[in-house]
């Protein structure tokens, strides 16, 4: 088994990607190391289900001691249909899978649950997809209490083209009552399409996190290449040094910013059109590291 160690202050970067639970968490992790990562993504459950599940304590605690023992970082996405905007009839299954999604990652020792940023429900109210969302958090984090953070990602701009800006992003942080529960996740796909960052403003796009206090709550970063261009809102991911429209040139400046110096960065990126995850992490660091 190869396994990536991390020295405290050093200049190593964290990079690593999203594996699968097929094999139980402390499996996912083990796979993880086994790719050389750093750092690496899971869903806690079936990605297409809100149901509960019932999950194995004592595996996800294995999964945790074994991350404490060799550095590693772990973070959970919430199932593909998880929505802080849901329909009415959705929204108390939506807010049990939320709490069950942090349990899990809790248990495992992940840093938090990533969830997207909502979508535009109504045509005529445009602040009814905000109020949604606060009341969303609200009812989830005053009933939890573990150490799992909910990280709020951004979006590419699909659907309302909601959770776009970092103003949004922070405004909602802020306006929640338990800000202290909330972290973010920053997709570099997502970013590109929605226009937040065109390869080109890079300067500006850090100086404008700084100046919300967006970055000081930035827990992981989605490391991915756009299929489409800069402004298109369109969401689908390329592999890091190919078939991607985001010049590497633009890519190593967010990777190698001092702003992001110590954030985790898990690729998901195709891993079926010709390199896989563990190739990529090796040219990562080759490149990068």
């Amino acid at each position: 088994m190869q396994i990536l160690t991390l020295k405290n202050g050093g200049d190593t970067m964290i990079f690593g990607c999203h594996v699968s639970i097929r094999n139980g968490y402390f499996g996912a992790a083990k796979r993880a190391a086994d790719f050389g990562a750093a750092a690496y993504q899971y869903f806690p459950k079936n990605p297409r289900s809100l149901s509960v599940k019932d999950f194995d304590k004592g595996d996800a605690t294995s999964c945790k001691e074994f991350c404490q023992e060799h550095n590693l970082i772990s973070v959970a996405h919430t199932p593909y249909s998880t929505s802080l905007t849901p329909s009415e009839d959705k929204k108390e299954i939506t807010i049990r899978s939320l709490l069950n999604d942090l349990e899990i990652a809790d248990t495992c020792g992940s840093v938090g649950v990533v969830v997207h940023f909502g979508s535009q429900i109504s045509k005529t109210d445009p602040l009814a997809s905000y109020h949604l969302m606060l009341e969303m958090l609200n009812s989830v984090l005053s009933q939890w209490n573990g150490n799992c953070l909910l990280l709020i990602e951004n979006n590419a701009g699909t659907k309302g083209a909601l959770g776009t800006t970092f103003e949004e992003l922070v405004q909602v942080r802020n306006l929640t009552e338990y800000p202290e529960k909330i972290g973010f996740c920053l997709d570099t796909c997502h970013m590109f399409a929605s226009g937040l960052w065109n390869g080109e403003n890079t300067e500006e796009f850090f100086a404008k996190g700084e100046e919300l206090a967006y970055f000081e709550h930035l827990k992981v970063i989605h490391l991915n290449n756009s299929k489409y261009p800069t402004g298109s809102n369109r969401d689908r991911h390329a592999n890091i040094f190919q078939n991607g429209l985001i010049k590497e040139k633009s890519l190593q400046e967010i990777v190698k910013s001092p702003v992001v110096k110590h954030i985790p960065f898990v690729l998901e990126t195709p891993d079926d059109e010709g390199i896989s995850h563990q190739e990529e992490i090796n040219q990562l660091y080759q490149k990068w590291g």
